[in-house]
């Protein structure tokens, strides 16, 4: 399974949207119900689904669904 297919469960779960199709480009724009609240609770289902930590400048650097992604591939590349 790829990141973002993992990726896509996890968002399908937090905005409750089995209809959601991520991809890279994607923005909070894109995902009904994607607010600043729901941002929070992306990010910690996203750590513990995939059992990493992000710092909170990697936090805000995130402009999409690929910034996204490539960070958690990149974590996993440093294992």
């Amino acid at each position: 399974m790829t990141t973002i297919e993992r990726l896509t469960t996890i968002f399908r779960v937090v905005f409750d949207n089995d209809e959601i199709n991520l991809r890279p480009e994607m923005t909070a724009n894109d995902v009904d119900g994607w607010d600043s609240l729901s941002y929070v609770n992306l990010i910690i289902a996203v750590e513990k689904g995939f059992g990493i930590r992000f710092t909170q400048k990697e936090i805000m650097s995130f402009k999409n669904v690929g910034d996204l992604s490539r960070c958690i591939d990149s974590k996993f590349a440093e294992r």
